[in-house]
């Protein structure tokens, strides 16, 4: 495999369907996906032993039990079961376009990782996307998303097929390469240099944490945000809390002042 896509999820069977589906259309076909499912029920496992047998690439769940947030735990285990020397990260929350992860793959540099965006979209659009949309693509036109709820917007050339315009606005954006945990993707060799995701976070920032000790090791971001292109499908946020957001916000300000490197918190512990 030349790369490994993993997938994070927990609890939203339906949505990480449409994900997975997604997935299935891609142009770039050597690849396997890894769904790190943070605790995820019965109806998500159901739903993958369905699945499964229609997909046309590899896939590998990677499965702990539910005791709260452990999302940068399940993206550690994920690293570990990858096959590839590439990665790229997203959520299960996240239809990739067909030619998302060939933009990965087209935009890969050594030294450097991949930073992209996503489309968000309103609960009633996200509803209204059924696997015959993602099979013909007809989800990302703009014109279907505005049938369908999709609100008038500058952000809507987040869905542009054309290859000069993206790249003209990958160019002039002011939004800057960090590493997002929807749309992210480097090397095995630098995610191991840094030690993976530190798994004293919980939700808030810790993708971000993540990409601030690869900038420290001299990894830097290139912006691909309007070249791989993904819709995120709207859903409630019931882990966020606000104790978890101070001490994410401490942990990034140590790394960022005293340009931390590496976590002991990590893959290797």
């Amino acid at each position: 495999m030349q790369v490994s896509v993993v997938v994070s999820t927990y609890n939203q069977p339906e949505w990480l369907e449409k994900v997975l589906w997604g997935y299935n259309m891609q142009s770039f076909k050597d690849f396997e996906l890894i769904v790190a499912d943070d605790g995820s029920g019965s109806a998500s496992r159901e739903m993958l032993k369905r699945i499964t047998p229609k997909l046309s690439y590899p896939l590998k769940h990677v499965w702990h039990e539910d005791v709260g947030f452990r999302k940068c735990l399940i993206l550690n285990e994920a690293i570990l079961a990858a096959s590839a020397d590439y990665l790229i990260f997203t959520d299960g929350d996240c239809i990739p376009r067909k030619d998302f992860v060939e933009q990965h793959m087209k935009f890969r540099k050594k030294g450097h990782f991949l930073s992209g965006g996503y489309h968000k979209l309103s609960m009633e659009t996200s509803r209204a996307i059924q696997l015959s949309d993602i099979e013909s693509q007809a989800c990302f036109n703009v014109r279907w998303l505005k049938e369908r709820g999709m609100k008038c917007s500058f952000r809507n050339n987040k869905l542009t097929t054309s290859k000069l315009l993206a790249s003209i606005l990958n160019a002039v954006t002011t939004t800057k390469p960090t590493w997002n945990g929807h749309n992210a993707s480097g090397w095995m060799e630098d995610v191991m240099r840094v030690n993976g995701y530190d798994e004293r976070m919980e939700y808030g920032g810790q993708d971000r944490e993540f990409g601030e000790r690869l900038v420290n090791c001299g990894i830097t971001g290139l912006q691909i945000r309007y070249s791989a292109i993904c819709l995120h499908l709207d859903h409630a946020r019931g882990y966020i809390n606000q104790k978890a957001w101070d001490r994410n916000r401490e942990i990034r300000k140590e790394t960022v002042s005293l340009k931390h490197t590496w976590t002991d918190f990590g893959i290797k512990k």
